[in-house]
């Protein structure tokens, strides 16, 4: 494994939001959804497309906090520009399961 300086991790800029909407994207090679997340006053709202179709529904995640990146380019997904990405793990079966506060924290909030 390739260590990082704490200067290249502070670049990487992961903020808590909340999911507003989330609808299919059935344009996608894999199943993927359409999230609108809310960043706060300073970010504001932000789209991205996520593959976490195994183990949430978008009634499932309307009003959850996730955390993303926010910081890389927008990149084309199909029809949608996405302008941030969502953090997971994969579990046992390659399925990604959501990186998300434990309690609600202040939409933006930077992890340190």
């Amino acid at each position: 494994m390739d260590t990082i300086g704490f200067e290249d991790f502070l670049k990487v800029e992961l903020r808590v939001g909340r999911v507003l909407s989330a609808e299919p994207l059935p344009q996608a090679r894999k199943p993927a959804f359409v999230l609108q997340i809310d960043f706060g006053p300073e970010l504001g709202v932000r789209k991205s497309s996520a593959q976490i179709t195994a183990h949430y529904s978008p009634e499932d995640l309307v009003g959850r906090q996730v955390v993303a990146v926010v910081n890389f380019p927008d990149k084309q997904i199909g029809p949608l520009m996405s302008q941030c990405l969502v953090t997971g793990f994969h579990d046992a079966d390659g399925a990604v399961v959501l990186c998300v506060p434990d309690r609600d924290v202040p939409l933006g909030t930077r992890l340190l």
